[in-house]
């Protein structure tokens, strides 16, 4: 279908009865909640969209009801090219699939699509049509330059500014003179007769309560000059079409709710559920709070948490946590259920000025949750992201596999588990030690001790010519106590907390000067079991090649 503003008054075009036919309403039981997350695709997923995606599937299958996905495509002028396929990726990667429109796998399932907005113009010009019949709508031929005339004399005048009233010409034109300006080829919008006189409306919002706005007075732009809808119309036909109950979408559409109640009212439609969910925030260089923004903050792009490597569930733990406040108590107490046994809650939607983003909180959670991950699975995990973002490092895993499953299984059982690790891209840089080829000798000079550098020397010639890699954890405690009683040390810390006067330290200074010969690090896990898997030719070539 060649798409022309023309065809609203093509006789071809179905009748809005046909669209109610083919759109049947949902058989679904009353309490059961439709949602859907309709992004347009102009560029990166937000992480604010991820949040909106995520509160409106969880709502959804609470209720047994239906979540899915609607493409708002119809500004092409700033649409981008492969969005489309990011956005679906995304919400895939997030656990976030909906149960109808478009699919990771490419296509679309569901009954009432097409669920792109592109490929829906016919039955908005239908509804478009019907509000002209109605006497609710009509064409509007004033050019750009008739509208920046409009709005200087507004504004000379201190009036507000906007189509309406007086200041709207077309409103009322003779039906001859349309009629005449249509024959003559002349371009037109097609706008709403808004019947609003600016009095006050009233609106109960599922998140922030009960919110007073002025009734919309405007005429605003229901189709395109091109032909495609804004998204004013197109949402709310679609919405009542799919039979959406509730929305959620962001805060910045409050200031529109008037127009689209309007809408739905000169429709007959019933009207859904609204509920503005508040924006991310951050805290600025000047100490100020505001939203997350495209332009200035990496952390808006969902992308950035792909790149970065913090798995996919710790992110949603996240958001989750934003949304109901109380999560987080709620994982403390059931430590080994999955997120999606949490009941979101909206009274529990207490931040209504907009969730604090803190990264170091979305650490700790990764953190927790990564420490509950057996070895074989954080390398799985591991090459999977490496291969996407870190191609040489794929390959030393891939390369060495046996050895890096032996490193992230040390200290991974028990009570007490590791929790070393909060990203993936972490772990090139906490684990350069493990691959022989990359490790190189520690910079002594950052090393703090009460040994001297004689003594440190003394220490790693003596471990060297002692160590064994079949010793026990036991055996080689013992060869670390005895070096540390051999240059006046404590062989373990009750003895010197007893008698710190007789004592400089104790033998964790000489375990800690080993750690840091073999590893460059001050904090690993078991050391033991490192040199363990890196073998005994290797460890004390760094326990040589450190002096």
């Amino acid at each position: 279908m060649i798409i022309s503003a023309r065809n609203i008054f093509s006789a071809d075009l179905p009748s809005i009865k046909y669209f109610l036919e083919k759109y049947p309403r949902r058989s679904l039981p009353a309490s059961a909640i439709i949602t859907r997350f309709a992004p347009s695709p102009t560029g990166y997923i937000h992480i604010g969209g991820i949040y909106i995606a995520l509160i409106s599937q969880r709502f959804a299958n609470q209720t047994g009801g239906v979540y899915f996905l609607r493409i708002e495509d119809t500004d092409k002028v700033r649409e981008i090219e492969g969005t489309n396929a990011v956005i679906a990726e995304s919400l895939h990667k997030y656990g976030l699939d909906p149960d109808e429109g478009m699919c990771f796998c490419g296509g679309e399932k569901g009954a009432y699509g097409p669920y792109r907005q592109s490929e829906r113009i016919q039955i908005y010009q239908s509804f478009i049509r019907y509000l002209m019949e109605c006497g609710r709508a009509y064409p509007c031929f004033c050019t750009k330059e008739d509208l920046d005339v409009m709005r200087e004399g507004q504004e000379k005048l201190q009036a507000t500014t906007g189509y309406y009233g007086q200041w709207a010409r077309c409103r009322n034109l003779p039906k001859a003179q349309v009629e005449e300006m249509l024959k003559s080829g002349k371009d037109f919008v097609i706008r709403l007769k808004s019947v609003g006189v600016g009095r006050e409306f009233m609106f109960n919002d599922l998140l922030k309560g009960v919110i007073q706005l002025p009734e919309n007075n405007k005429d605003a732009i229901l189709m395109k000059s091109d032909g495609f809808p804004t998204y004013h119309l197109a949402h709310v036909i679609d919405d009542y079409l799919m039979g959406t109950t509730h929305v959620f979408r962001s805060d910045d559409w409050v200031s529109s709710i008037p127009l689209h109640c309007e809408l739905f009212d000169a429709f007959g439609f019933s009207r859904p559920i609204y509920g503005h969910v508040p924006p991310i925030t951050k805290i600025d260089a000047n100490g100020g709070k505001r939203k997350l923004s495209k332009r200035k903050d990496p952390e808006a792009n969902v992308l950035f948490y792909q790149e970065i490597g913090y798995p996919e569930e710790a992110v949603i733990e996240y958001l989750l946590n934003l949304a109901n406040s109380d999560f987080e108590n709620w994982r403390k107490l059931n430590p080994e259920k999955s997120h999606s046994e949490f009941v979101l809650d909206l009274k529990r939607f207490s931040n209504t000025s907009g969730p604090l983003f803190d990264e170091m909180k979305l650490r700790d959670i990764s953190r927790v949750m990564i420490a509950n991950i057996n070895a074989d699975e954080i390398f799985s995990r591991m090459l999977e992201w490496s291969k996407k973002h870190d191609i040489s490092f794929h390959s030393v895993l891939r390369d060495n596999q046996d050895l890096w499953v032996n490193i992230f299984s040390i200290e991974r059982g028990g009570a007490k588990k590791r929790k070393d690790i909060c990203t993936w891209s972490d772990v090139k840089s906490q684990f350069t030690y493990v691959h022989n080829g990359s490790f190189t000798s520690p910079d002594w000079s950052e090393f703090h001790s009460v040994l001297s550098p004689a003594e440190i020397r003394e220490v790693l010639d003596q471990f060297c010519r002692c160590y064994s890699a079949t010793d026990s954890s036991e055996q080689w405690m013992k060869r670390i106590r005895v070096i540390a009683m051999s240059i006046g040390l404590a062989p373990d810390i009750k003895t010197f907390k007893k008698d710190k006067d007789k004592y400089r330290g104790h033998v964790g200074e000489v375990s800690q000067v080993v750690r840091y010969a073999i590893t460059g690090k001050m904090q690993t896990p078991d050391l033991h079991q490192i040199m363990q898997f890196l073998g005994e030719d290797e460890c004390k070539k760094r326990l040589t090649q450190n002096h």
